[in-house]
């Protein structure tokens, strides 16, 4: 059985019982979050897109 979800609703549920877990400063969660967006911009960015995707791969067991 596979279930699908959005992964932005995937990051939103982390993100947000994360933050009412362990309880970060807000001025990290806006680092972390502006440094992202920045860095998706960069020459850094097809490789991060290349590990994510093995990543999933690899959950999913889809590797080749």
């Amino acid at each position: 059985m596979n279930v699908e979800l959005p992964l932005i609703l995937v990051v939103a549920i982390f993100g947000y019982f994360g933050i009412k877990m362990l309880r970060p400063p807000t001025w990290l969660i806006v680092v972390l979050l502006l440094g992202g967006f920045l860095l998706a911009d960069t020459f850094l960015a097809p490789a991060i897109e290349s590990s994510t995707r093995t990543g999933v791969d690899v959950v999913n067991g889809t590797t080749k």
